[in-house]
């Protein structure tokens, strides 16, 4: 079983877990990850991860989407949020995030995937129709943004 930064279990924690998303453009494209671990493994989202104990949301996403994608982005501000909670057959919780995506600036770098990414890279909206992409990625995108 995996941990957060803080030794809390990520699979069937004791309470939800905060993670942050960088919402991150570039010559109309957006900047998107392969996840590699559950519970999204092969989807394709919004970079981003764990929020750890005295990190800011905005330092939360620069990191998380360097880390990521070897991207290096400046956060703004928040501009969705939601829950996402997985059980087991059983019906126990196996995964509960709370998920704030905020919007970021590129600043500079190419997409390397790195971290728990299987996959990185910017993606046009005709490239983004393609892809097996989160539901709340594209919910996000189109609500948002207008994009895909």
């Amino acid at each position: 079983m995996k941990s957060s930064p803080d030794g809390s279990p990520r699979e069937y924690p004791a309470h939800p877990a905060l993670a942050v998303g960088a919402v991150v453009f570039k010559d109309n494209r957006v900047l998107l990850v392969k996840r590699g671990n559950p519970p999204a493994r092969g989807v394709w989202a919004i970079p981003g991860g764990s929020v750890e104990l005295g990190e800011t949301l905005k330092a939360a996403a620069e990191r998380e989407v360097l880390e990521e994608t070897g991207i290096v982005v400046k956060a703004g501000e928040p501009v969705f949020s939601f829950e996402s909670i997985h059980r087991d057959d059983e019906d126990r919780v196996r995964f509960h995030y709370y998920i704030v995506d905020l919007a970021a600036s590129y600043i500079r770098g190419e997409p390397i995937p790195g971290d728990d990414a299987l996959d990185a890279g910017w993606f046009s909206r005709e490239e983004f129709g393609r892809l097996n992409v989160n539901p709340f990625t594209l919910k996000l995108l189109h609500k948002t943004f207008n994009f895909g």
